[in-house]
């Protein structure tokens, strides 16, 4: 079926005036304008914290600005590119419009769900803890394949990541892991992940061949930064230090380098045994920490709000997705209801149609939620 380019670059231009809508290109200007004022000050670097923080906002907002006028340039260069194909009736020439047509409605669409992520915490990077539920070994195993998913969906966008604990279970697979993607929005794309996980399967560690459910749980965190203000002290934090270990329990560290920070208030667990030194375990422990606990605080000024507000129906449930291999095939999000017929190429990373449509439920559940309160 032949393509209807004025209809599919008409909805482009339309989906690229609310993206400029929302992104505000002129505020951005000026904010870059005075973050470049900033920077070129002789003793910027008098205060190296305040430095970070400002070259780092000047690079974000420059990237922001960037990505929004390139992809105008794109819709430009298409519409061009296309009258000159019809023009010269050049089959060649539409038929990599076509291929372009395709990329560029991939790019904006993506570009249009990240101006959709305005909560408070979305531009932030994200810690994100796998644990493994109900279901024995094959829900530990279920762990380290959502670890995986997760990390190569990370390599396939750039995405620098740093796994800061692994708890490995005595038969296979994961207790538990924690892993940092740090990049700006990543919380705001993998808050969306958070949940229980279901899968049913048969069961490779059964020798009757019967088919199995596990579950795993995904906790995804925003990184605090040093403006947050979490002081946490001394007395309401237990520290006990071990030896970092491999699977199976081997051991990988000679030395008690491992850290376990306890929260005493609340109760609040952090392990971390994948940097060099105590010294490292304990201050990503801490940040960790701070994170979860500022994450916590805010819970629950939402909370009582909500309370204020009267009962708002905006929960995903005790299942947020379930990956079915066995007797069909396929991969679906209770919430959104989007599936696919792939699971193999969801576990391999191939995750952002679900993130993509989990964020639009987000912001239609926050919609709601407000019109109800108003």
């Amino acid at each position: 079926m032949a393509v209807d380019f004025p209809q599919e670059l008409k909805d482009l231009r339309a989906t690229m005036d609310s993206v400029r809508g929302v992104t505000d290109l002129d505020a951005l200007g000026v904010r870059i304008t005075d973050l470049e004022k900033q920077a070129a000050a002789p003793d910027l670097w008098d205060d190296p914290e305040h430095a970070q923080q400002v070259t780092s906002a000047l690079s974000r907002a420059g990237a922001e600005r960037d990505r929004v006028l390139g992809m105008d340039r794109r819709v430009e260069d298409l519409e061009v590119l296309v009258e000159l194909a019809q023009e010269e009736h050049d089959a060649a020439t539409l038929e990599e419009a076509e291929h372009e047509l395709e990329s560029l409605k991939k790019d904006v669409g993506e570009l249009e769900v990240r101006t959709l992520l305005s909560g408070e915490y979305d531009e932030r990077a994200a810690v994100v803890t796998i644990r493994s539920g109900a279901g024995g070994v094959d829900a530990a195993d279920f762990a380290e394949m959502l670890l995986r998913m997760y990390l190569r969906w990370a390599e396939r966008h750039g995405y620098p990541t740093k796994v800061m604990d692994t708890s490995y279970a005595e038969e296979a697979g994961l207790k538990s892991a924690t892993f940092e993607v740090n990049v700006p929005y990543a919380y705001g794309h993998l808050a969306v992940e958070g949940g229980t996980h279901r899968l049913v399967r048969i069961s490779p560690f059964d020798n009757q061949g019967r088919r199995q459910t596990s579950f795993a749980a995904v906790e995804v965190i925003p990184l605090i930064e040093s403006d947050d203000s979490i002081e946490i002290p001394e007395n309401e934090i237990k520290v006990d230090v071990f030896r970092s270990s491999g699977p199976g329990g081997q051991s990988v560290n000679t030395t008690d380098s491992a850290v376990r920070m306890t929260h005493l208030p609340t109760g609040i667990v952090v392990s971390m045994q994948n940097e060099k030194s105590q010294i490292q375990n304990r201050a990503a422990a801490l940040r960790v920490l701070q994170s979860r606990l500022l994450l916590m605080r805010k819970a629950e000024e939402a909370a009582a709000k909500k309370e204020l507000a009267g009962d708002v129906k905006a929960s995903w449930g005790d299942q947020m997705r379930s990956y079915v291999l066995n007797p069909y095939q396929m991969v679906k999000d209770l919430r959104t209801s989007h599936e696919t017929g792939n699971p193999s190429a969801v576990f391999d990373g191939d995750i952002d149609d679900f993130i993509e449509s989990g964020i639009r439920w987000t912001v239609e559940q926050r919609k709601a939620a407000a019109a109800a309160s108003a």
